[in-house]
């Protein structure tokens, strides 16, 4: 293997988001990095994400001007500058005192939706008059139904474009690496605490200025000490039960009258199910790996569902995605947009507000040329024909 510069640890020498997750992992503490990487279990579906894009091999159009060329796509009726959505993850006030904000004007100044997480570190009310742009709202139905009926109104109430139901989480997936910080719910061990005196920028910044952050749209209905943002992934479990059916979608609607997303959707049966129902899209996705583990990777599944419903309603695909090459991928397979995560969140531990907005940068700059090189002036006119599955 060819000698190779270690990334350095100034985000804006990041070329790519690998380089990004390196300054990241040595800004913040062992457990909270863990948090933001880790999978359910053996991490077989975290790995599998990965192994079904790079499976997928180009087959490239020449000769072909493409100087013209454009990434702009159409998503639940509007059109967005890129065909990308900043997909929901919570207890961002972990990385970043104002991680949720940061990650929300950066999509805004993109020109793309941000999804804010129902156990998000900031309100939804606060984002709303703070950030501007195309707001999406990620919701968990949990055990007190009451929570999800205040989100909604709330959420309706600040002009939130699009509501995004969750619906593979209510049985909470096994993080064990997660668990192995904690020694209860909540309260990290020894080990985890002393690794937090490494890192004093972070300690200050996020526990001894600001205060430990916490689930600001559910701590009116929780007791105070449950309602942290550390160990979130300890605490939520407790949350849940797994009572949600498609018969909720009407219970929804009820309160809901925007745009309406099922996220977790990965056969053709549920797809075909939401847009009988009147949803306005669906994300396909396996929770980034962090739920069910050896669990099928949505790209995988991405061609029949697409086939079945892309004309009914709008297509998202996450889990997984790191590269332009990625992108363009899924799209080419009938996504109309890709839901971007981990990518974000390494640049927001490495630089806040300027660090997300170079993730994103390296994203849309990598889709673009990889747009030209296959050949094709716009996101249209990509497609299946494109690519070859490689064969293990």
């Amino acid at each position: 293997m060819p000698w190779r510069r270690r990334p350095s640890r100034n985000f804006e020498e990041a070329l790519n988001i690998s380089d990004l997750r390196e300054v990241a992992r040595r800004r913040v503490p062992g457990f909270v990095f863990e948090y933001v990487e880790g999978g359910a279990e053996d991490e077989v579906t975290l790995r599998s994400n990965r192994e079904a894009l790079e499976s997928l091999r180009f087959v490239p159009q020449t000769l072909v001007h493409t100087a013209d060329r454009h990434h702009r796509a159409m998503l639940c009726g509007r059109e967005s500058a890129a065909p990308l959505v900043v997909a929901p993850t919570g207890g961002n006030g972990m990385l970043h005192p104002q991680g949720d904000l940061c990650l929300a004007r950066a999509a805004a100044r993109l020109g793309v939706p941000f999804c804010l997480s129902t156990v998000s570190s900031m309100r939804l009310e606060d984002i709303a008059t703070r950030a501007g742009g195309r707001l999406w709202m990620q919701l968990y139905v949990m055990q007190n139904r009451a929570i999800a009926e205040d989100i909604m109104r709330r959420a309706d109430g600040a002009g939130y474009e699009a509501l995004v139901f969750t619906t593979d989480a209510n049985v909470f997936g096994s993080r064990e690496w997660d668990r192995r910080n904690y020694r209860a719910p909540g309260k990290p061990n020894l080990r985890a605490l002393l690794d937090t005196l490494r890192h004093p920028r972070w300690l200050y910044q996020i526990v001894y200025r600001d205060g430990i952050p916490r689930f600001r749209n559910l701590e009116s209905f929780l007791p105070p000490a449950a309602a942290t943002a550390v160990g979130g992934s300890t605490i939520l479990p407790q949350m849940f039960r797994a009572t949600i059916t498609w018969d909720d979608v009407a219970w929804i609607r009820d309160f809901w009258p925007r745009k309406l997303l099922i996220k977790g959707v990965l056969s053709v049966s549920d797809a075909q199910r939401a847009a009988d129902l009147g949803c306005d899209g669906i994300f396909l996705s396996n929770h980034g790996g962090r739920q069910l583990d050896s669990c099928v990777a949505p790209i995988e599944v991405l061609p029949e569902i697409a086939a079945a419903v892309g004309n009914r309603l709008s297509i998202i695909v996450d889990s997984g995605f790191r590269r332009g090459t990625d992108i363009v991928k899924a799209l080419a397979l009938g996504a109309h947009a890709v839901g971007i995560g981990r990518p974000t969140l390494y640049g927001l531990i490495a630089a806040g507000e300027p660090g997300v907005d170079r993730a994103m940068q390296i994203l849309t700059s990598e889709t673009d040329r990889v747009l030209g090189q296959l050949g094709c002036r716009s996101v249209a006119e990509l497609g299946p024909q494109l690519l070859h599955r490689r064969l293990s």
